[in-house]
């Protein structure tokens, strides 16, 4: 990949099931260096009309340095450049070299991860977790329920934990965003089933921390009050950035990503750690 003329310049694409956002990055500060674009999300969300749509952003990014890094997340499991799931978008994605198709479209290397791990990604070395240690669980409230593992600054990734079978079903249908308002549940209604979904997460894991995301969690004085558990419960500070913080953070580091049996390095170190 072709360095930028300053190393610590990137970009970050933050692919959702309704909207792809983009922006250049001082990975070293977490500051956005340009204006946040957001495109709709094409109706349907096949890989060639997002490709297109992620082409027609990046051409809209016109003051990045030439060659500056690219990092893109997306709503699946992404290993070994795969997508081999689907969340709000067409499941043709399911199996796919997402990767090479991303990278022969745009002629240049990416770094491609799950959103979620972007997120909290993102959180660990910019906002609610910077400087934590131990256990600590990203959840993202949206459409679906997304969460990243990080332990003492290493991620972990691929963590599915919205999807926790509680009640003979898939919680993630009960208990996110989208959930509230399928069901017009008021703040009450709904934090009494995130309030199902954070003690079963606190049960299995036993975190040292769990940060709530997404973009409701600018509402977080609404309904983050009303759960009760023993894990402190903060909300993510860096909000609807998160992901494009994350991605282009991931796209300067070394291309292990998102195999979890590629993040052993040497003893007491991972190209993963975020400190």
């Amino acid at each position: 990949m072709t360095g930028s003329t300053d190393s610590s310049i990137a970009i970050g694409i933050d692919i959702g099931g309704t909207g792809i956002k983009g922006a250049i990055v001082n990975t070293a500060t977490g500051e956005l260096l340009s204006d946040r674009i957001k495109l709709d999300t094409p109706e349907g969300g096949k890989p060639k009309d997002v490709v297109a749509t992620v082409e027609t952003l990046l051409s809209q990014l016109s003051d990045a340095p030439a060659g500056a890094p690219i990092g893109i997340d997306f709503p699946a499991v992404v290993q070994n450049g795969k997508t081999m799931s689907a969340a709000n978008v067409s499941k043709k994605w399911i199996g796919l070299e997402a990767e090479k198709l991303f990278e022969d479209a745009l002629q240049r290397d990416i770094t491609f991860v799950n959103d979620a791990d972007a997120a909290g990604y993102a959180e660990v070395r910019f906002g609610a977790a910077k400087g934590k240690n131990g256990l600590i669980i990203m959840t993202t409230l949206g459409t679906g329920i997304g969460t990243a593992i990080i332990y003492n600054g290493v991620l972990i990734p691929n963590a599915e934990l919205g999807h926790l079978q509680i009640d003979g079903g898939d919680y993630e249908h009960k208990a996110s965003f989208a959930a509230k308002e399928r069901d017009d549940l008021n703040w009450t209604q709904w934090a009494a089933r995130l309030q199902t979904y954070y003690a079963e997460l606190e049960k299995l894991l036993w975190p040292d921390l769990i940060i709530v995301g997404g973009g409701v969690s600018k509402s977080h004085d609404e309904f983050l009050p009303k759960i009760s558990i023993n894990t402190p419960l903060v909300p993510a500070t860096l909000r609807n950035n998160a992901g494009i913080l994350g991605a282009a953070s991931l796209a300067l580091e070394p291309k292990v990503l998102p195999n979890a049996n590629q993040l052993v390095g040497e003893p007491g170190e991972s190209a993963h750690s975020l400190r």
